[in-house]
């Protein structure tokens, strides 16, 4: 109990952090023609932002179910590597079920969170440390998305914005600090744009043209910006 009620408290300030951004997200499916239930079912089985977001512009487009299987791969086959990584911190007296379960809450924040601690990791610690981040995701959808049933249709068509409004957010402050972040934005733009604009091109979807641009621009970074090895 004292390590669940610890993993409660570190988690507290990721559940609150995480509101404000699933009420955008249960906001722009209800606007994008999905029902409150079931924007509330995809956060309560999926826990991934940026998949989530990419998956309603998806839907929107009205994208195949193999375009939506390719690009949820590719955005978030990184909770792989974390699960792999955090794995070397947890107790070896953890079952196989209830790695599995642990999995499944696995986000950037959370994986920071534990993988920072200077302990193995017990399930307990894990479970109260994902409880907060779930509860603001999925409380956040839900109340977003009750809340896009009620406002005036102009407005609902006016949020479709705030999509692109948040991935601006998230790219210009990374984009900043990093000029390897820089250019594979800038990459995949150019590559996104190609894509739009020539007509040479028109036989892709726009669920392929998206995650063509992400794994050309991903490895075009990789190949530009290696990281380097540090050696002792």
């Amino acid at each position: 109990m004292n390590e669940f009620k610890y993993g409660l408290k570190r988690g507290t300030a990721v559940g609150m952090g995480y509101f404000p951004v699933s009420f955008t997200f249960g906001l722009l499916a209800v606007t994008s023609g999905l029902s409150p239930l079931t924007a509330l079912a995809i956060s309560m089985t999926n826990l991934t932002s940026a998949g989530q977001f990419a998956g309603i512009r998806l839907i929107a487009a009205q994208a195949t179910y193999v375009e939506m299987a390719a690009a949820m791969f590719v955005i978030n086959i990184r909770y792989a590597l974390m699960g792999l990584s955090l794995s070397q911190k947890l107790d070896e007296k953890i079952s196989k079920l209830e790695r599995a379960i642990m999995s499944f809450g696995i986000t950037d924040e959370i994986f920071a969170i534990a993988s920072l601690e200077d302990k193995k990791i017990s399930f307990q610690y894990m479970m109260g440390l994902v409880s907060m981040p779930y509860i603001g995701w999925s409380g956040g959808t839900l109340i977003g998305a009750a809340t896009g049933t009620f406002i005036p249709e102009m407005l609902q068509n006016a949020m479709g914005i705030a999509l692109y409004g948040m991935f601006i957010a998230i790219i210009v402050p990374a984009s900043k600090k990093s000029m390897p972040a820089l250019a594979v934005t800038g990459i995949a733009v150019f590559i996104s744009s190609l894509f739009y604009w020539n007509t040479a091109f028109g036989f892709l979807s726009q669920g392929w043209s998206m995650i063509i641009s992400a794994v050309l621009a991903s490895l075009a970074g990789a190949f530009i910006f290696p990281q380097r090895e540090e050696r002792n």
